[in-house]
């Protein structure tokens, strides 16, 4: 495992902000199993039960909401991190309608102070984490491009299109890619992803989560947008963009500090109603009602990614197809719910990058 991406992660000092949400706590753990010296910077576990409490690290875990720059400032004094993968923020659509200050306060002006302890403490790397949503969403059917606009109809999806422009301002104004090595040593990358699932969700308003609550309480889950078309992936797919992202950035190669985006092959996309049926495989006690409230807030129908740059400059490319994706997913819940809270994360990490291996993927080999 400590031989992946070029082993460029062992012994590595990185500081993970939102270490205690679903993707960061993947995150973590993948690069707590390559021997980084990892450091966690978050608010509390927004859920009960959660996925990091369950993983049982042996990491640096601060308490530390992103708004608050002193605190930020002490944690990169203290563990001098030699890059930054920025995760946190208000990550829910429906939420940053009931809370549109929060969302806003967090995911824009907690970036931009992350972005200024970087600053100041010469971090030599930085991966900020945005989102799909973060582009002007037309419901066309081909993917957005990196260099396509960015906007957001709700604030959620608004509040990081701003993060992505405040990346992109730091990226030209202080981490020019021109001026590197000559005013400045830090190189900025943003990577964009969406409609991420796998074992350890359960915060609210997700498909995956609802669903595997409901199942195992017995009930029904209430779909509210059956037509709607996502492309699905397991978390583990972008993460392992991000780290490469991150290895490149560490090398010290500056084309790379530019944006990035992940996503599945189009055969990942699929709408909300097929993806019942898909996890139903594997769960049989899953059952479903549709329930199309019109007073509903709005949330897109159609929303995938051109992930061309990735797959020629990166080598990058999703290791499982759909179908895998929905099994490893459902059998981690199912796992957890009928056999004593089991978790099949490193399971699920082991056989990911033994795939991986096997598709002679850049980073895995």
């Amino acid at each position: 495992m400590q031989k992946l991406f070029g082993g460029i992660y062992k012994d590595k000092s990185v500081l993970v902000t939102g270490h205690t949400g679903f993707k960061g706590s993947w995150l973590v753990y993948w690069l707590r199993e390559m021997g980084a010296k990892v450091v966690g910077y978050s608010l509390e576990a927004p859920t009960q039960p959660n996925h990091i409490s369950l993983l049982n690290l042996d990491i640096v875990s601060i308490v530390g909401d992103i708004r608050d720059l002193d605190q930020l400032n002490r944690a990169f004094e203290t563990y001098k991190p030699d890059i930054v993968f920025h995760l946190a923020a208000q990550p829910l659509v429906r939420l940053s309608y009931e809370n549109p200050i929060e969302t806003y306060e967090t995911n824009v002006m907690g970036t931009l102070k992350v972005f200024e302890a970087c600053r100041k403490y010469d971090v030599k790397a930085i991966v900020n984490i945005t989102s799909d949503k973060a582009y002007e969403n037309k419901e066309w059917i081909w993917g957005y491009r990196e260099n396509d606009p960015m906007g957001g109809y709700d604030p959620y999806s608004s509040s990081k299109g701003c993060a992505d422009l405040l990346a992109n301002s730091y990226r030209n104004s202080y981490f020019n890619v021109q001026e590197y090595k000559k005013t400045h040593d830090t190189l900025l990358a943003s990577c964009r992803a969406g409609n991420v699932i796998g074992g350890g969700d359960w915060a609210k308003d997700r498909l995956i989560t609802d669903i595997m609550l409901s199942v195992s309480q017995g009930k029904k889950v209430s779909i509210r947008n059956p037509h709607a078309t996502r492309p699905w992936q397991h978390v583990l797919e972008p993460l392992s963009g991000y780290l490469h992202v991150g290895q490149k950035l560490l090398e010290e190669k500056k084309e790379f500090g530019e944006a990035w985006n992940f996503g599945p092959s189009d055969e990942g996309s699929i709408t909300v109603e097929e993806v019942i049926h898909n996890v139903k495989k594997h769960w049989e006690k899953i059952d479903y009602e549709i329930n199309q409230d019109p007073s509903q807030p709005h949330e897109a129908n159609l929303l995938k990614l051109d992930c061309s740059k990735a797959h020629i400059l990166l080598k990058w490319k999703d290791v499982w197809d759909s179908d895998t994706t929905f099994e490893k997913t459902v059998k981690w819940y199912k796992s957890f719910y009928e056999e004593d809270t089991k978790i099949l994360t490193e399971d699920d990490l082991k056989s990911y990058v033994a795939d991986a291996k096997t598709k002679q993927i850049e980073w895995a080999v």
